[in-house]
């Protein structure tokens, strides 16, 4: 299948590995031309140079997602670089586990920073150059514990992740009559290397057996490509009449009904 990707401009935050690496890898092997960002220089790098090596056309720019100044920093770079931008991908994020009474304001500033308001600069920044793009989409990353409770000692990561697929929704009602889709995809638990639950499996082998089968019908983790694979499509024409949705990739381990 054609996606109808091909040359078009995407940005993809938190790219350096994991979900954020492998939606990038999608994008380029689909034609799109790539800007990423990440925080470390050398995880960058090592990023950039994995997909040129697979024939990506890729610019990597090392930034602190939660700066100020670093969406506009984004929507600047892909303009001189590439003169438009049709999608945004804004993947990166993080926790901060702690019983709610514990938890402080720097906290909870902090990890919505990182897994939120971030999100919504860079988004701010790149729209109007995507109002001039004929098929322009904006996804962010949120969880499945952005749709349902996440448990105990998650109370800052569920409440930022809420947010996203709130805000996504809003944004697509605002921004359709400008032809620009916005969604949300929430991934369940995703194993990928160096990732949490790679370094829980490697340490708890039996202990993971249990949560899966406990807690993933389908019987394995996800992987970053299955993630990946599921954010090209919304990114591409192919999904022209999806937008304010939020599609878990999951495994059916969510218990929402909608």
């Amino acid at each position: 299948m054609d996606l109808g990707l091909k040359g078009k401009v995407a940005i993809v935050s938190g790219a350096s590995r994991g979900i954020g690496l492998a939606i990038a890898h999608g994008l380029a092997e689909e034609g799109c031309r790539l800007l990423i960002c990440a925080r470390g220089q050398e995880a960058l790098d090592n990023a950039v140079s994995s997909l040129q090596q697979h024939g990506g056309d890729v610019h990597g720019v090392a930034l602190d997602i939660t700066d100020a100044d670093a969406g506009d920093l984004l929507a600047r770079t892909a303009i001189e670089h590439y003169g438009a931008i049709d999608i945004l991908v804004a993947n990166a994020g993080g926790n901060r586990r702690g019983q709610f009474e514990d938890t402080t304001d720097q906290d909870w500033e902090d990890i919505l920073q990182l897994n939120l308001t971030s999100h919504l600069r860079t988004a701010r920044a790149v729209i109007p150059t995507m109002k001039s793009s004929d098929a322009a989409s904006i996804i962010f990353i949120s969880s499945i514990f952005g749709r349902e409770a996440g448990g105990a000692g998650l109370s800052i990561y569920n409440t930022t992740k809420s947010a996203l697929i709130s805000a996504a929704k809003i944004m697509a009602i605002e921004l359709g009559a400008s032809g620009i889709r916005v969604n949300s995809v929430a991934p369940g638990s995703i194993r990928f290397d160096g990732g949490s639950w790679d370094r829980r499996c490697k340490e708890d082998p039996e202990g993971m057996k249990q949560f899966i089968a406990e807690n993933i019908p389908m019987g394995r983790f996800g992987s970053a490509k299955e993630v990946a694979d599921v954010v090209t499509f919304l990114s591409s024409r192919r999904a022209s009449w999806v937008s304010g949705s939020c599609i878990t990739v999951d495994g059916v381990q969510s218990h929402s009904l909608i």
